[in-house]
C-alpha cells in the first residue's frame, strides 16, 4: 500500500490513444491500496498551438501575462477530463481536479509563477473514496484567485511539490525519455542513461539546459525529500532515480553529464560609467521585471574614461522585456550602445565529482580548442563550468565535451 504520484508529460498524452493506453496502465499496475496522484501537462503541442493562436492576436501576446496564463490553463484542462473519461470508462473510478481544486497557492507573477503553500484537503478526500485524481499540471491560482501558470516544465514542479504536501512515497516522472543521460540523445548519440543522480546535480544539470526536469521541481524533491524516478512512458525498464546521494556502486565519472541551452540571448550594455552602483541599476530594473539573467561579465572598456562594458546572458523568451528594460537604463546611464546576439548558446559540464580535481576546466577548453569553437563567456559554480558560445556551433561544441568525459568503453 503506498500513495504514490505520478506525472504524464504532453507526449505521453499526446492522442486519445495514448491516454487510453496510459489508463490502463496505470490500472494494471496499480496494487490493492494504493492511492494514486495522476498530474497531467497538456496534450502534444496544445501549449505551442495556444500560443501560436495569440500570436495571431498580437505578435508580443506575453505583454498580457495574465490572459497568457488564462489561455494556457485550458490545455491541461483537456487532458485531465480526457484521461479521467477513460479511467471511468475502464472501470476505475477517477475525478479530475485543476490547479486551483487541490489548494495549490501561488505568488501573482503570470507565467512565471512561484508555488507558495499546498492545501491539498480535497485531493486527500477524494483519495480516501478510491478516486485516481487526475490533477492539472503547470497550474495554480494567486490571492485573487486568478490562475498562474509555472513556466516551462511546471507540471514536473506541481507533481513534486504534490508529493510532498501529500507526504507520498514517491513521485515519478513519466516522459518520452527513458531516463536522464549524460547529455541530450539527440544532439550527442552515445549519450550514456545514469541509474541515479543527485538533487544537487540534477538541479545544475535542469537549470543549465537539461529539459527533463524543470529546477524547481528538483529543488522541491530536496526540500520535500522526495525521491523522484524519471522513466518513460512507453516501456517498462527502470529509469533514473534522483535523490539526496548514491545508493549503489557506480563507476566514478568525475562529471555526471553535458547540458546545453540554445534558448539564449546575449546582451553588451556598453560604455557605462565604471563606477559603484551601475551593475545595480541596470540588473534591479530587470529584476522588477522578474527577468532572470546568467553569464554577468564586467570588462574595463576604457582605463582613462572610467568606462566599462556590462556583459549578460538571459533567455530569448525574455528578449523582447529585456531590451526594453535595458535601453531605458541605457540612456539614462549615457551608455555608448547595446547590443544583442541571439546566435548564443550555453554548453555546460555538471558533477560533483570536479570538487578537488584541478585540470577539469582546462580540459574542457582543450575540448573546445580542439574542435576550433570559440568561448563567449564563461561562469562556474563549485559543480559546474559553463561556456558561451555561438549557436550554430553546439553540436560539435558540445560533442566534444562529452567524448572528452566519457570516452568509449
Amino acid at each position: 500500500m503506498a500513495l504514490i504520484v505520478k506525472k504524464f508529460g504532453g507526449s505521453s498524452v499526446g492522442t486519445t490513444e495514448k491516454i487510453l493506453n496510459v489508463a490502463k496502465r496505470i490500472i494494471a499496475e496499480k496494487q490493492p491500496g494504493d492511492q494514486i496522484v495522476m498530474v497531467v501537462s497538456a496534450m502534444g503541442d496544445t501549449t505551442d498551438e495556444l500560443i501560436e493562436l495569440a500570436k495571431q492576436i498580437n505578435p508580443n501576446p506575453y505583454q498580457y501575462t495574465r490572459e497568457m496564463d488564462m489561455l494556457l490553463t485550458t490545455g491541461e484542462q483537456v487532458s485531465i477530463s480526457l484521461l479521467t473519461m477513460a479511467f471511468r470508462t475502464l472501470g476505475q473510478k477517477a475525478i479530475s481536479l485543476t490547479g486551483q481544486m487541490v489548494g495549490m497557492k501561488t505568488n501573482s507573477v503570470h507565467t512565471k509563477g512561484k508555488i507558495l503553500d499546498i492545501k491539498p484537503a480535497r485531493v486527500k478526500k477524494e483519495l480516501d473514496k478510491g478516486n485516481i485524481v487526475v490533477v492539472a499540471g503547470f497550474q495554480g491560482v494567486d490571492e485573487h484567485g486568478d490562475p498562474v501558470t509555472l513556466g516551462r516544465g511546471g507540471s514536473d514542479t506541481s507533481a513534486v511539490a504534490l508529493a510532498g504536501a501529500l507526504k507520498a512515497d514517491s513521485c515519478e516522472i513519466y516522459t518520452d525519455v527513458d531516463g536522464i543521460y549524460s547529455a541530450d540523445p539527440r544532439l550527442i548519440p552515445d549519450a550514456r542513461k545514469m541509474q541515479e543522480i543527485t538533487y544537487d546535480e540534477m538541479l545544475e544539470m535542469a537549470r543549465l539546459g537539461a529539459g527533463v526536469m524543470q529546477p524547481r521541481s528538483v529543488e522541491m524533491g530536496k526540500y520535500f525529500n522526495i525521491p523522484i524516478h524519471v522513466r518513460s512512458t512507453f516501456t517498462n525498464t527502470p529509469g533514473t532515480m534522483i535523490r539526496e546521494a548514491y545508493t549503489m556502486e557506480e563507476k566514478d565519472f568525475l562529471i555526471r553529464g553535458v547540458a546545453h541551452d540554445k534558448n539564449v540571448a546575449k546582451i553588451a550594455v556598453l560604455g557605462v560609467p565604471n563606477n559603484p552602483g551601475i551593475a545595480k541599476e541596470i540588473f534591479s530594473a530587470l529584476a522588477d521585471k522578474n527577468i532572470a539573467v546568467d553569464m554577468i561579465v564586467q570588462s574595463i572598456r576604457n582605463i582613462e574614461k572610467n568606462v566599462t562594458d556590462m556583459v549578460f546572458t538571459t533567455t530569448l523568451d525574455d528578449l523582447p522585456e529585456t531590451k526594453k528594460t535595458v535601453d531605458a537604463v541605457a540612456e539614462k546611464l549615457h551608455a555608448v550602445a547595446v547590443l544583442i546576439e541571439e546566435d548564443v548558446a550555453k554548453v555546460s559540464i555538471v558533477g560533483a565529482g570536479m570538487l578537488g580535481n584541478p585540470g577539469i576546466a582546462a580540459r574542457m577548453f582543450g575540448a573546445l580548442a580542439d574542435a576550433n569553437v570559440n568561448i563567449d563567456a564563461i561562469s562556474t559554480s563549485e559543480i559546474s563550468i559553463s561556456c558561451l558560445i555561438k549557436g550554430s556551433e553546439l553540436s560539435e561544441a558540445a560533442n566534444a565535451i562529452h567524448k572528452e568525459f566519457f570516452p568509449d568503453k
